[in-house]
């Protein structure tokens, strides 16, 4: 649901709903929603396999791989490539962690 319609269906404006939202929740709507779409992007990556940039970004609905490239940095600190690496090397110095398979690196 778009967030507009959110602030029409709850009958406030979309500074109050952000605030409402925000008291309840911890975050803004419009943080939730990148963060929902962020990990439906980051969670299917296998790092044992080649990785097709474009079409992560694709199917996590991002505009193109360069805005998906951009949140990437924005909530992980690393680029996409970067990233796979740090999760291969934990792999690599970790075999079979707890934390093996989870969709971010514990670097």
């Amino acid at each position: 649901m778009a967030i507009g319609d959110l602030t029409a269906a709850a009958g406030v404006s979309s500074t109050q709903l952000a605030q409402r939202f925000k008291a309840l929740v911890g975050l803004t709507p419009k943080r939730l929603a990148r963060t929902v779409r962020f990990f439906s992007g980051v969670f299917p990556i296998d790092p044992a396999e080649p990785v097709d940039w474009g079409a992560v970004a694709a199917d996590a609905g991002y505009f193109d791989q360069a805005h998906f490239g951009h949140e990437f940095r924005a909530f992980t600190g690393l680029t996409p490539t970067r990233y796979v690496e740090a999760r291969r090397r934990f792999q690599r110095e970790h075999p079979g962690h707890a934390l093996d398979g989870w969709p971010l690196p514990a670097d």
